[in-house]
């Protein structure tokens, strides 16, 4: 059974959430899902090209979580590219942090903030 995931940083979704190749009709294709924690992972690493120890900080995890979760969306992506599938970004242990395409800031008393407590600790 997995252990429970600690709660992640988003600075930003994404502004396209559905990749596909093209003059594939979206009914034949299988779809691969890719967390928006996967996501920040990938742009924080391979685009903006941070070192694993400053994209965890930014995160909220550990260098070794980050390291997993960088793995993961790039096996993901690759799964994608290779093989002609399609790929949803979306969903995952993910906390909205302000900034552009979030509102700027929180929502109904929910999100900003540190996590209230949990997710942000030792051994995330």
């Amino acid at each position: 059974m997995p252990g429970r995931h600690c709660i992640r940083r988003v600075e930003r979704p994404p502004d396209v959430t559905y990749f596909k190749p093209a003059g594939t009709p979206v009914r034949l294709l299988q779809e691969i899902a890719l967390t928006l924690d996967e996501y920040e992972a990938v742009r924080l690493a391979d685009l903006e090209g941070l070192y694993q120890e400053q994209a965890a900080g930014k995160m909220g995890v550990s260098r070794p979580t980050f390291s997993r979760i960088v793995g993961s969306a790039r096996k993901k992506i690759a799964d994608a590219l290779v093989n002609g599938k399609a790929l949803r970004i979306g969903g995952g242990p993910v906390m909205p942090v302000s900034g552009p395409g979030f509102g700027g800031g929180r929502r109904g008393g929910g999100g900003g903030g540190r996590g209230r407590g949990r997710g942000f600790g030792r051994g995330c």
